[in-house]
């Protein structure tokens, strides 16, 4: 009698490093915000020369920390000026000029102050009156400390970080991938650096992580994006495609 060989079940595998890493731990964050410093801004005019002097941490408040601040609902733009450009100052043109700027594509942040002047002049240039906004609809210059704390878990595999990724917070996740940027050397988010620690064999997942356009993003839809990303490069590993 012939004997059925038993069936093999498919092994998940394990995308393999040369060393193993230090310990990624997951941290949380929040903001405590703060007036920045400068007096509020009344019409466009003023709102060029409060930009030209406010510290470069309100730069970064406007444009960046937008991600995490819950009183942030617009859908259209994704910086403090180019909402108040369209809502207050009713100039649709200068909040779609402002409103297309990326600050984590330039070199730095006062390379990002000095591009909205640039667009602040020359939308100044085209005026022939300077427009105001209504009262109580003044620019407020804010700035914002972020208070860091651990969550308790930690990733020891790569694995790990595509396993627990779906289990991260929302400001986990700002923290890791977004405000990370102003941190690290490279100016790389802190999976990515920790990624790169392990040795070869992680050069495809780094690869996918720089190249999440994340800054248009909600973080709802960036969180869905890492994942979606993340765990299709495993399945492929898995399935030895």
């Amino acid at each position: 009698m012939k004997t059925l060989s038993k069936r093999k079940e498919p092994k998940e595998m394990v995308i393999k490093t040369e060393k193993i890493n230090m310990p990624f731990k997951v941290k949380d964050c929040a903001l405590i915000t703060r007036m920045g410093g400068v007096e509020s801004a009344v019409n466009l005019r003023e709102l060029r020369d409060r930009i030209s002097s406010c510290p470069i941490e309100s730069i970064f408040h406007h444009f960046c920390e937008t991600f995490i601040r819950p009183t942030f609902d617009d859908p259209e733009f994704r910086n403090d000026f180019a909402v108040w450009s369209a809502r207050s100052l009713r100039d649709r043109v200068l909040a779609e000029r402002l409103g297309v700027i990326n600050p984590y594509k330039l070199e730095s942040f006062e390379a990002l102050r000095e591009l909205v002047l640039d667009i602040l002049d020359e939308r100044l240039s085209e005026l022939v009156y300077i427009p105001w906004v209504p009262r109580g609809e003044d620019f407020r210059f804010m700035r914002s400390v972020t208070v860091v704390f651990d969550t308790g878990l930690t990733l020891e595999t790569v694995d790990d970080l595509i396993t627990q990724l779906p289990n991260m917070s929302y400001s986990s996740i700002y923290y890791h991938f977004i405000e990370a940027r102003r941190r690290t050397p490279d100016k790389v988010d802190d999976f990515t650096e920790w990624l790169s620690d392990f040795g070869s064999g992680t050069e495809e997942l780094q690869h996918i992580l720089k190249t999440v356009d994340f800054y248009y993003l909600t973080l709802p839809e960036l969180k869905k994006t890492l994942i979606q990303a993340l765990q299709s490069r495993k399945a492929e590993v898995t399935h030895g495609r």
